[in-house]
């Protein structure tokens, strides 16, 4: 029996991801990926039961890791102004410096994979902000409003500036590049809209 590399797992993992972001699901396959990594289909097959094995684990891994960064330094008992700072700081810096990564993750997470890699990759940091969410009502730092509006309010301005930074342009086409700036403005809005 073949053994596991650690390099060329590594390897074929970075493979993946910008096969991914540059081609979809629909330019992509094992015997592509194989190829581009300058090994045997047989070799994948030592690391993943098949493409779908792959994909999911691919996108749990990521979804982990993303999740994991955001919760550094963060904790459900800030005040809703320092944890929801934090958590700008944190997706910023994640999304900046994995670029790659956050688009691979986003065109699984929109597949048919999504929903198990979702489950998979959130435990934790669910109940973190959950409980973040109801202590800030409850100390009425946040405006009583339900879940789904409030992650669309907290968040949206963040992911725009984000996007906008990985296109190179915002509307319009004019240039743009992510600055704490930016960011600050947004958050001091999203802030005003957010608290009583």
């Amino acid at each position: 029996m073949r053994t596991r590399n650690a390099d060329k797992e590594e390897l074929v993992k970075q493979k993946a991801i910008h096969m991914l972001v540059k081609s979809g699901f629909e330019g992509f396959s094992m015997n592509k990926l194989a190829k581009e990594c300058g090994i045997s289909v047989a070799t994948l097959y030592i690391y993943y039961q098949d493409k779908d094995d792959m994909i999911k684990k691919l996108g749990v891994e990521i979804g982990t890791s993303f999740f994991c960064e955001t919760l550094k330094d963060f904790s459900p008992d800030m005040s809703f102004r320092d944890g929801l700072r934090k958590q700008w700081e944190n997706r910023s810096r994640h999304a900046l410096k994995f670029p790659e990564e956050v688009a691979c993750y986003e065109i699984i997470r929109h597949s048919n994979y999504g929903e198990y890699i979702l489950q998979e990759s959130v435990k934790d940091f669910k109940e973190m902000m959950t409980a973040f969410f109801t202590k800030a009502v409850a100390r009425k730092e946040l405006v009583p409003i339900p879940h789904d509006i409030f992650w669309s309010i907290a968040y949206g301005p963040l992911y725009t500036l984000l996007r906008f930074h990985s296109e190179g342009k915002s509307i319009g086409g004019r240039p743009f590049k992510f600055s704490k700036k930016a960011m600050d403005e947004a958050f001091e809005l999203v802030i005003k809209a957010l608290t009583p």
